[in-house]
């Protein structure tokens, strides 16, 4: 009896047992089709929803999120292959070429999660991203179920099963590859490295690579299963050629062979790029027809491949919308990671409505799933207010179960969307101590970023803040490779002005400075500027490194060229400028620039004397003398600058905001003068020992002006500050500590003060900031 034979015998012994899979696999294939597409010519009617951007009830926008940090990819490692001989090259088909495979696992494009990282979960902690597909029967036909493996075989018959193939003459057809795959698949898990790693196993490969042409459909769906269960690596070259094949064929596939083929890529952890973009292209006609299972499957599968086509999102959006209240739990949560995965931005609507899906089933989904929400809310930079308030009460119910990843990730929502809860905060604190040991330095620098930016002082839990710092000082030599992880978590630390110096050295150090700048991926160069800028006004006594002169120079004429475009154009900010201006006497005493440039906004730079009278900005301050003749004339002048000790007091502000003539147009030119507030009816009934007047108030020798009060005013916006908070953010609760220390009082226009009233007459604004700047000089 031939080699051939005695294989074919031997491989006859298990076909049973494997022809008894497949037709179940086509037995589910056949009755998932008819759950989903019901009878033949009978589609589901397309029901339109517009997609408008409404006003929704509950949500609002923040737009600060320092925390996305985008990263290339990277070339990934190659396990070397017996290359075949050259076959026929049409349509655009390839043979195995060994080289790395641009879409590979690692180094996922455009992501803030690096994937590079050493995937460590906590042992009490390890979701199951697959879990969806337990929730209706249609995923059998289109998933790989890996928690049911093939009976095993004896290693002992795998070696035999590949020994006597390799002695066939003419070598086995099409049909026997695929069953001595399917084979050798049965071969329990400890076993696959060696059958990997014997000497006939890259025959086989080749030979696999030859007979891809020959395969049907599911003869090829089933090869490639059989590499899942062999646990191929993700590198190796043949995956490139049945790549091509698919990619190849593709048009003759069904949807569901499609969706099948794109999860076994998955389960291999390889990309398949070209393959997912033909799969897009076929799916693309018939988006809107597609079911519960199927919708939810290609979400996923975008997710996984980091990228949604843009011209699949409209029709997405309302496939989602239609579909809705049709979702589990559990599916909830996997289509909201595969949003966030591949960037897939959705309607305020849509996005709205998901959130409003998942309030519904908050309590019966897995932490996983309520995670994923919390991701998808922070991409969308989305506050949708029931499901943080649901959050406030749930999250600390789950967090003594969850892991530092889980932690992470919710806290990092919170910070990117503003939202303070204590609750959260708190229980998040008093969870970390029993699961910092496993913290990646990813994990320890984040959770300091979130802390620290919605300003939680050490104070409140000193043993959250040194727990992380220890857990970044055992994972110091990650830094080297994720420079912009402890960049991070020092910026974090620096809101909540603690500064670990050994740390601060590493950052600050010249090699570690000039290899988080040679990483071009990320703009590093302003969170080195910032931090550098924090160690110069808070650590006085600091004799460790700084950065270099060239760097700060780029960084701050950077920053200074993107607030011209966007801060410095403000309406609020331009009317604060023209207003004091023309309350001080002229441009030359207000100076719109940034004082300290690592904080990264804009301030409003007013110069008094010790008896209010303002100097120019820009003049020597030690000799400054204000010219009798550079001031306006007049009483209404004097009258302003003698209002020293107006204290802003609740009922002027409210009589401020609630004038009769509230929403009279304000002059616009700057040449009107200032009201005589000395008058009754011009203070609005104000009592008038209030404003002390008269002669000599305003007087000054040249020796009062050798005390020299610098202001800077702050023009603040609801993203400065906490949700529904008047607790400022981390960055920039920082800032007006620093410009204390730098010598400068503080004066805040708070948006809720200033705001209203821009739309009020020009004489209430002028009384506003005057009693704003002169309440600081007492």
């Amino acid at each position: 009896m031939s080699a051939l034979g005695i294989c074919r015998r031997l491989a006859r012994r298990g076909h049973a047992s494997f022809q008894h899979y497949e037709d179940l696999r086509g037995a589910r294939l056949l009755r998932g089709a008819r759950l989903l597409h019901g009878a033949p010519g009978k589609p589901e009617a397309d029901e339109q929803e517009g997609d408008r951007e409404a006003a929704v009830p509950g949500l609002r926008r923040p737009r600060y999120d320092p925390t996305a940090y985008r990263r290339l990819p990277e070339k990934e490692s190659v396990e070397p292959v017996v290359a075949p001989p050259s076959r026929r090259q049409t349509g655009g088909r390839s043979v195995i070429k060994n080289k790395p495979d641009e879409g590979s696992e690692d180094g996922t494009p455009g992501r803030s999660v690096d994937r590079r990282e050493a995937r460590s979960e906590d042992d009490d902690y390890k979701p199951d991203p697959r879990a969806f597909r337990r929730c209706r029967p249609e995923y059998a036909s289109t998933t790989l179920d890996l928690s049911r493996r093939p009976n095993a075989i004896p290693s002992e018959r795998a070696f035999l099963l590949l020994g006597n193939a390799a002695t066939s003459k003419d070598g086995p057809t099409a049909p026997e590859v695929a069953e001595l795959l399917g084979e050798l698949s049965h071969v329990s898990p400890e076993e696959t490295a060696s059958v990997r790693s014997h000497t006939r196993f890259p025959e086989l490969l080749r030979c696999t690579a030859e007979n891809l042409p020959r395969f049907s459909h599911p003869e090829l769906l089933r090869a490639l299963e059989s590499l899942v269960w062999l646990d191929l690596p993700a590198s190796h070259g043949v995956l490139g050629s049945f790549e091509s094949e698919l990619v190849h064929r593709a048009s003759r596939m069904s949807l569901r062979q499609l969706l099948l083929a794109a999860d076994l890529w998955r389960c291999l952890k390889k990309k398949a790029p070209r393959f997912l973009e033909r799969l897009y292209e076929a799916v693309g006609p018939s988006l809107r027809l597609l079911g519960v299972a199927e919708l939810v499957q290609l979400l996923y599968i975008m997710g996984e491949g980091r990228h949604c086509p843009k011209d699949l999102v409209e029709p997405l959006a309302q496939v989602l919308t239609r579909h809705l209240e049709k979702l589990d739990p559990e599916e909830v949560g996997i289509v909201c990671l595969g949003l966030f995965k591949s960037q897939t931005s959705l309607s305020l609507r849509a996005v709205a409505l998901l959130v409003d899906r998942a309030c519904s089933v908050a309590q019966e989904m897995s932490d996983f799933a309520v995670v994923n929400v919390f991701k998808l809310l922070r991409f969308s930079h989305l506050d949708h207010v029931a499901w943080l308030e649901a959050m406030a009460q749930e999250v600390p119910r789950r967090v003594p179960g969850m892991g530092v990843i889980g932690l992470m990730h919710v806290t990092l929502a919170c910070s990117a969307l503003h939202y303070r809860s204590e609750p959260i905060l708190a229980a998040v604190a008093e969870r970390l101590p029993s699961v910092v040991q496993r913290c990646r330095s990813k994990d320890a620098c984040k959770l300091l970023w979130s802390f620290g930016a919605l300003g939680v002082p050490p104070s409140r839990c000193p043993e959250f803040y040194s727990d992380l710092v220890e857990a970044m000082r055992r994972r110091k030599a990650e830094f080297q490779r994720f420079p912009e992880h402890l960049l991070t978590g020092l910026m974090g630390l620096a809101f909540a002005a603690q500064f670990p110096e050994d740390l601060l050295a590493l950052a600050l150090s010249p090699e570690f400075v000039s290899e988080a700048l040679r990483k071009t991926q990320l703009d590093l160069s302003k969170d080195l500027f910032t931090l550098d800028g924090a160690v110069g006004l808070e650590l006085p006594r600091w004799t460790g490194p700084r950065l270099d002169a060239g760097p700060r120079q780029e960084a701050a004429e950077w920053l200074w060229k993107t607030a011209q475009s966007d801060i410095c154009q403000k309406p609020e900010v331009l009317e604060a400028e023209r207003l004091l201006c023309h309350l001080l006497g002229g441009q030359q005493f207000v100076s719109k620039r940034m004082v300290l440039p690592h904080t990264r906004s804009v301030d409003l730079e007013v110069h008094l004397d010790s008896t209010g009278t303002p100097l120019p900005v820009n003049s020597c301050l030690e000799s400054a003398v204000v010219p009798e003749n550079s001031l306006p004339t007049g009483s209404s002048h004097k009258t302003l600058l003698g209002l020293v000790g107006v204290r802003l007091t609740e009922d002027l502000l409210a009589q401020l905001l609630t004038s009769p003539k509230a929403l009279e147009p304000s002059a616009p030119s700057l040449q009107s003068h200032p009201p005589d507030l000395s008058r009754p009816e011009a203070r609005g009934g104000v009592e008038t020992e209030l404003f002390p007047t008269g002669p000599g108030v305003s007087t000054h020798t040249p020796g009062s002006f050798n005390k020299v009060i610098k202001l800077a005013i702050q023009v603040s916006n609801r993203n400065h500050y906490c949700y529904h908070s008047e607790q400022l953010m981390g960055l920039h609760a920082m800032k007006r500590r620093q410009l204390k220390l730098a010598g400068y009082r503080v004066v805040e226009l708070h948006h809720w003060e200033w705001f209203p009233l821009l739309r009020k007459r020009q004489a209430q604004k002028l009384a506003y900031l005057h009693c704003k700047i002169y309440s600081t000089i007492d």
